[in-house]
């Protein structure tokens, strides 16, 4: 577990360096004082929301805001997401009460990070929130921290100052999968593996096949993975365990974009698999990091704002120290 956890501050840590350097003038990547969020319906009572200029921005390749949803049953509603302040989670609180008058029985957070999470002190009383048990025992001992972190590169002023830690209620195990039931509809919430921290969630309705990724899948191409902790060998399998689980016509809610289809997630599996065959020749012709990430440019995969930083300082490095410490092993 303390393994887990230190994986986890690192993947925190990495999130927010990149926002940093991508970052001007202490300008976020995105404003959590000017998101305007919107939902779509994708089923009768089934609902993702993003921002209203989610499309726009995936099309070009930007950064785009937290994305969600939340599922309508007979005895309340599933909220996925609770966002980075009070101004967001209470859109989503809006959204939802255009919909129906029912309470909401559980808030879910995808991982630990606080733009899915840090609105989870909003929710009415009563809500009981879902989490990754490794994801809860990140936010117990390192919420101070990671606030501290979320205003220097989200910015002040972001509502981020008045956050609170708030329990969770229900937990997920390592590989684990439970069932909630919100009358007459049952969602599955399911741990495929180790995604992008090790406290990765998914959603799963299987009524109409739809999956929430969370950022696990950022959003449609041209975004790419995030190798935050390294795990490149997990990482693909894991993408490749929830591929080969979805039916064909499944629609996917990722992390911060538009819905997507089955056939997108192939963009982010066949960049995994090209930037492990790629590395692992590298490290075969025994070339340095820098030599490596020198080499392994991946131009074939370029199309995302943030590929500058996402492939030759995170993720080729990430590759290269996962694929020889495999090598040692």
């Amino acid at each position: 577990m303390k393994h887990v956890l230190t994986k986890l501050v690192l993947s925190t840590a990495a999130t927010l360096a990149l926002t940093a350097h991508v970052a001007q003038a202490q300008e976020p990547v995105w404003d959590g004082n000017k998101v305007v969020l919107e939902s779509e319906q994708l089923a009768p009572n089934i609902f993702a929301y993003y921002a209203n200029d989610a499309v726009k921005l995936s099309k070009q390749g930007k950064p785009v805001a937290t994305s969600g949803g939340f599922i309508v049953g007979e005895k309340g509603v599933l909220l996925i997401e609770t966002m980075l302040n009070k101004r967001l989670s209470q859109q989503v609180l809006d959204l939802i009460a255009k919909q129906t008058k029912k309470p909401i029985l559980y808030a879910l957070n995808t991982s630990a990070h606080g733009d899915h999470s840090y609105g989870n002190m909003y929710l009415p009383k009563g809500v009981k929130i879902v989490q990754h048990a490794n994801t809860s025992m990140y936010i117990h001992q390192h919420f101070k921290a990671d606030t501290e972190f979320m205003i220097q590169n989200f910015g002040k002023g972001r509502g981020i100052e008045d956050i609170r830690p708030t329990d969770a209620d229900v937990l997920v195990g390592s590989n684990g999968k439970i069932t909630l039931d919100l009358g007459g509809v049952r969602v599955d919430v399911i741990d495929f593996g180790f995604a992008q921290t090790g406290g990765d969630l998914f959603v799963w309705y299987e009524n109409d096949k739809i999956l929430w990724a969370g950022n696990a899948i950022i959003a449609p191409k041209p975004a790419l993975p995030w190798l935050l902790d390294g795990h490149l060998v997990e990482t693909l399998s894991t993408l490749q365990k929830v591929y080969d689980f979805l039916p064909d016509d499944a629609r996917v809610v990722p992390g911060h974009g538009p819905v997507m289809g089955k056939t997108d997630i192939k963009w982010h599996i066949d960049y995994l698999a090209a930037i492990k065959s790629r590395v692992q020749a590298a490290i075969d012709k025994g070339l340095t990091l820098e030599q490596t990430v020198a080499q392994v440019s991946m131009d074939d995969f370029r199309g995302y704002a943030l590929f500058d930083w996402v492939n030759p300082r995170l993720n080729v490095p990430a590759a290269y120290k996962d694929l020889t410490m495999a090598h040692q092993k």
